[in-house]
């Protein structure tokens, strides 16, 4: 099992993310050693994106521009929760060829991160198909981590 003291926390601009991340704040102040990941995936762009023009690198940079706001506010967060700026980091992705979920779970095994962190989200049928929840993947394939889903 990989270390539970490395948080990864799957956020996007939502409340619920927000929530996410005081709730580590909160369990993980009083460790001595821990590191919180702040990550935000998100999707490629839509099958017409290229045939209206789009240009993918910079879909990538409004995205990360995006996705860099909320993250340094959740840094902010911690930070004033007592988490020391070096127990904290960011990472931005695009989930290429794979479901944001798929993508999450993919980028937990490979840094090691023993619990991951999620809010709880309402997302229609149409939605989690193509793109997956998260916090129903995270409950399906928890087995050599743990995952905490917040609402």
């Amino acid at each position: 099992m990989d270390d539970w003291q490395r948080f990864l926390i799957a956020m996007d601009k939502s409340e619920t993310s927000r929530r996410a991340v005081r709730y580590v704040g909160h369990m993980a102040r009083g460790l001595a050693e821990k590191h919180i990941c702040l990550l935000h995936v998100y999707p490629e762009p839509p099958p017409d994106f290229y045939t209206r023009g789009g240009r993918l690198d910079r879909y990538q940079m409004v995205k990360d521009e995006r996705a860099g706001i909320f993250l340094q506010d959740a840094s902010i967060i911690l930070e004033e929760m007592g988490i020391s700026g070096r127990d904290i980091s960011q990472q931005i992705s695009m989930a290429e060829g794979r479901t944001i979920s798929q993508a999450v779970l993919d980028i937990r095994k490979e840094g090691g991160f023993g619990t991951v962190v999620t809010g709880k989200r309402g997302v229609s049928k149409a939605e989690e198909f193509l793109f997956g929840s998260i916090s129903n993947a995270l409950a399906r394939h928890a087995r050599d981590f743990t995952a905490w889903i917040v609402g």
